[in-house]
């Protein structure tokens, strides 16, 4: 039994976190809630404690979703739409059947290029199964276009569609001699070129955080206003009984 535990844990990450979860909430929260309540009592010690964990992680969360850490969605990559051989002319979109007009060639040195031809390079030996191996081919050139945000202050709202179209050719079938260097590649012109083009998914990277923040902050100010509203009944419960006190002592 204990050795099935054992590796239930170390196998399992799904049992581990949950298992992490409730200890937290066990250790962490049962042990602030059971302070407050051996001293303002169960209903009111619950109330507390919920109220400080909701702000809490309203706090938290809000870090979170401003800086895009802790709890995180789909990070930002690129879709593929279509691979095109030979002229872009045929492709179905019609952005790339303006190409080169109105995009941006990407230089070697750009880290932009170097994320398009790394999702390209999965497209194409991964997803599509069009080559084996990235050295069945040689990377010509990387463009993009679109992908501007409006408006353009801390909060961008909106965005147009970003394109981009990495362009590679197979090259020539080639045998290394024995204990020799690979051979320098060379691009086989008989066979097309091969364009493939992605648009940009920015994914949901701050949805979850987000969701935490105005969840908690909802569940903080209702059981803020519902202590509020007791400390109200209590003072005028309080007053009620101190004007009593002064009528019996005329009396």
């Amino acid at each position: 039994m204990g050795a099935a535990l054992t590796l239930a844990f170390g196998w399992e990450p799904e049992i581990r976190g949950i298992t992490v979860v409730l200890i937290m909430i066990v250790v962490l929260v049962g042990s602030v809630y059971l302070l407050l309540g051996t001293n303002l009592g169960s209903r009111l010690g619950f109330l507390v404690a919920i109220t400080g964990l909701a702000g809490w992680m309203f706090l938290m969360g809000a870090i979170w979703w401003v800086y895009g850490i802790g709890l995180q969605g789909t990070m930002p990559s690129w879709k593929p739409v279509e691979i095109v051989a030979g002229d872009l002319s045929t492709s179905s979109l019609e952005e790339a059947r303006r190409l080169p007009d109105g995009w941006e060639s990407l230089p070697a040195d750009d880290p932009a290029r170097g994320q398009a031809q790394a999702s390209a390079d999965e497209i194409l030996t991964v997803e599509t199964s069009t080559f084996t191996s990235t050295t069945e081919y040689l990377p010509l050139n990387v463009y993009e276009t679109g992908g501007e945000t409006f408006p353009s202050w801390f909060f961008n709202i909106f965005h147009k569609p970003h394109f981009a179209v990495v362009q590679v050719q197979p090259v020539v079938p080639q045998v290394a001699d024995p204990g020799q260097a690979a051979p320098t590649p060379v691009p086989d012109t008989s066979q097309p070129v091969l364009s493939v083009v992605m648009v940009r998914d920015l994914g949901d990277r701050r949805f979850p955080p987000a969701m935490v923040t105005l969840g908690s902050g909802i569940i903080f100010a209702l059981c803020a206003n519902a202590l509020h509203r007791r400390d109200k009944a209590v003072a005028q419960a309080q007053a009620e009984a101190a004007e009593q006190a002064k009528e019996l002592e005329k009396v």
